[in-house]
């Protein structure tokens, strides 16, 4: 069995991190890793709660959002069945659809980002990403990918609150450049390319 590993696969909306996170955990399994493919909001108790908001069936202030994806977040690492952590320990190479930087950006378009960061500290200081992988695809190809794919859109998925996530991930990626590891693929490239991009970064990266 390979040494885990934590990956975090960040990006707007329709950039295509969900079916590359999944591409990417097959490649590391048939490579001898034990994979736990994860994603946030999770479907726990505050992450279903996040989701019925992002849905739009509930309310909720930008602020209070925020705050509810930090809370399920840390309920993320730390629950004592299927937190990160755990399944860390239980020798997994773990892969997230979203972590952190995905409230930074989401977030930081609407509220202080600083705040938002604050707000993140404790999970960033529990556990940081081995790699933090930012699929950088056009809000325009994002928004076509959304149109054609998708039954119903959440209330993130308009344009121009696309292109503002994905001015805020990159400002984000500024200020915490000394802090955290980042590498950026092209999501504009096929679905297969974009895989092959991924797998380079993790064998340069020594990771796999």
């Amino acid at each position: 069995m390979k040494n885990n590993i934590f990956i975090a696969i960040e990006g707007i909306d329709g950039s295509g991190k969900s079916t590359q996170a999944k591409n990417i955990a097959k490649r590391l399994e048939a490579d001898g890793h034990k994979v736990y493919l994860t994603f946030e909001p999770t479907d726990m108790r505050i992450g279903k709660m996040i989701r019925s908001i992002l849905s739009g069936k509930e309310n909720a202030d930008e602020k209070v959002i925020a705050a509810l994806f930090a809370a399920d977040r840390l309920d993320h690492l730390l629950h004592e069945t299927n937190g990160i952590l755990k399944k860390l320990a239980e020798g997994y190479t773990v892969i997230t659809d979203r972590y952190y930087f995905s409230s930074y950006a989401y977030h930081g378009a609407h509220v202080d980002m600083d705040w938002v960061i604050d707000s993140n500290r404790m999970a960033a200081e529990i556990l940081k990403p081995h790699v933090n992988i930012f699929v950088d695809v056009s809000p325009e190809v994002a928004m076509k990918r959304i149109n054609t794919n998708r039954d119903s859109v959440e209330i993130y998925e308009t344009l121009d609150n696309l292109k503002a996530v994905q001015s805020q991930y990159l400002r984000a990626f500024e200020k915490l450049k000394n802090e955290e590891h980042i590498v950026a693929v092209n999501g504009d490239d096929s679905p297969e390319k974009v895989t092959e991009s991924l797998w380079e970064v993790l064998q340069k990266e020594n990771l796999i």
